[in-house]
């Protein structure tokens, strides 16, 4: 089948959950959907819960030949020095040597990063007591250890009526409000999976 699809960590163990991540993450990726669409290829965004599971499910995609494009995406867990594949088989022992690099993608450290990147957008989701000085202020997010992500980032939404950031919970619409070109100023590795995937949309 002529298309892309995306096999994600995260959504937790919930069907509405994996739902409603699934939901923003289409938001968020809307140029390559777009780019997809222009084609006429179809289009997939699979949350898959835990990153194990993420990994088994693209394995089965690609030996299943379903999508023209089939991309892996997890969080990094840690820092990365070097590709992505090479990252992945260190840390979590994945057989991806038949993968190509481009489809290969990480959210480093953590998906919180890309979250956290765009405080004016938070700060309109959260209102009133938003607390943007808790958040990190490096301009690169990937080189901030994972912690020191999402416990600013529960820190800053803590004291709203909306309540403190939770991974599971309202990434969904965060993912749909956060502006794409302002995360990737901020994570190189969101930029690199939107050039090369959108490469690999466009074609030859």
């Amino acid at each position: 089948m002529s298309g892309v699809g995306i096999y994600m960590e995260g959504g937790g163990n919930g069907k509405d959950t994996k739902a409603a991540l699934r939901q923003g993450m289409e938001v968020f990726l809307a140029e390559l959907k777009n780019a997809t669409r222009t084609r006429s290829w179809h289009w997939r965004v699979v949350c898959c819960g835990g990153r194990n599971q993420a990994y088994n499910a693209f394995i089965h995609a690609r030996n299943a030949g379903e999508m023209t494009v089939i991309v892996l995406l997890v969080d990094a867990e840690g820092p990365v020095n070097g590709a992505a594949r090479a990252h992945l088989s260190a840390r979590d022992g994945w057989d991806l040597r038949a993968v190509d690099d481009d489809l290969v993608h990480l959210m480093v450290q953590t998906m919180e990063a890309w979250i956290a990147a765009d405080p004016d957008k938070l700060a309109r989701y959260y209102g009133q007591r938003f607390n943007r000085n808790a958040l990190p202020k490096a301009l690169n997010l990937e080189a901030v250890a994972k912690n020191d992500v999402g416990a600013p980032l529960a820190r800053a939404t803590g004291k709203t009526r909306k309540g403190a950031y939770h991974k599971v919970r309202p990434a969904g619409d965060l993912l749909k409000q956060i502006a794409p070109p302002t995360v990737r100023q901020r994570c190189p590795s969101c930029d690199r999976m939107f050039a090369r995937v959108g490469a690999r949309i466009a074609g030859p």
